[in-house]
């Protein structure tokens, strides 16, 4: 691999890891309630312009800077984080998440001094009656703007936490891969090095994304296969019978000399079948890849399959 193709993976690496500690970080945040609300909508804001889709992005900034009632994107999350007031009257709750929260303390203050008053005479029952009511419209509101507040952390959350199980589940994977990977570099350095010495020039070709590239790439694919077939099964003027059929193991015949080293090496006739037949559809793709239309997609995913059947094919001497 060349050196800007080394930068560019180091850079996909850095970003993926710093994605997944940020969110990470992000869920004991919301977890833990270690921020205010305004320092964690900021914080969500940074990890949304990496991984957030617009819609999110722009319901975050609803969060700073406060909704409004044209926007569509603003109406449907001032329905899912509970702002309407009056839906019919326009009225709702149109601060942004750091308002709310001090609207919450000054509300929970408000009420904390609040006392019926000890008071007798003509107007004792108007300014009881003024009290009590005014208790209740704040002990009413509290519950509403927490009730906001809620469930904007708890859209948060629902974000952060899929990003980060993404993330999660995307580094396994790429284990998982890597360590596969290295099974059968191995395996393919040992027994069959030409085939290994011909990877880097189809990841080159397909890295292209011409017509030209793609073909060139797909060529070099049915060439690594032929010198796979001629790695682990070298010709002869003999035949094998495999499943009633006899095969010639001449040294055209690049792929009956495959199937006989799978015949030989394999004990599974159920595993026989498959490789047999995925040997068989990929053969014949990558040859009329060749001479037809494939689009660079279909030539990184063929690339991959040779890769993968050669894998399995040499792990059948484990």
């Amino acid at each position: 691999m060349n050196n800007k193709g080394e930068e560019d993976k180091m850079s996909v690496e850095s970003k993926s890891n710093h994605i997944l500690e940020l969110s990470k970080e992000l869920l004991d945040d919301l977890e833990l309630n270690r921020l205010t609300g305004e320092a964690l909508i900021l914080k969500v804001t940074r990890l949304s312009r990496y991984v957030g889709t617009e819609e999110i992005r722009s319901w975050l900034s609803y969060e700073v800077q406060g909704y409004n009632n044209s926007d569509s994107i603003a109406k449907k999350y001032l329905n899912m984080t509970g702002r309407w007031i009056n839906k019919e009257e326009g009225k709702a709750y149109y601060g942004p998440l750091a308002q709310i929260e001090a609207l919450i303390e000054s509300q929970k203050l408000k009420l904390s001094v609040m006392r019926i008053p000890d008071t007798s005479g003509d107007r004792a029952l108007l300014a009881v009656r003024h009290m009590t009511e005014s208790i209740s419209l704040v002990g009413n509101i509290i519950p509403k703007l927490s009730g906001v507040r809620s469930r904007v952390w708890g859209l948060l959350h629902k974000f952060v936490s899929e990003v980060y199980y993404t993330k999660i589940f995307d580094s396994l994977s790429e284990s998982i891969f890597d360590q596969y990977k290295n099974e059968v570099d191995s395996l393919i350095a040992e027994y069959c090095g030409s085939v290994l010495e011909q990877i880097p020039s189809v990841v080159d070709r397909l890295s292209e994304n011409t017509p030209e590239a793609v073909s060139q790439a797909l060529m070099t694919c049915r060439r690594i296969i032929d010198s796979f077939a001629d790695s682990i099964f070298a010709p002869s003027d003999e035949t094998m019978e495999i499943g009633g059929n006899i095969l010639s193991l001449k040294a055209d015949k690049y792929q009956n000399r495959i199937n006989a080293f799978i015949h030989l090496n394999c004990d599974s006739t159920s595993q026989k079948k498959k490789l047999r037949q995925n040997l068989s559809n990929l053969y014949e793709r990558v040859s009329t890849g060749v001479h037809s239309e494939v689009t660079e997609k279909e030539a990184r995913a063929l690339f991959l399959n040779t890769y993968l059947i050669l894998g399995e094919v040499l792990n059948l001497k484990g």
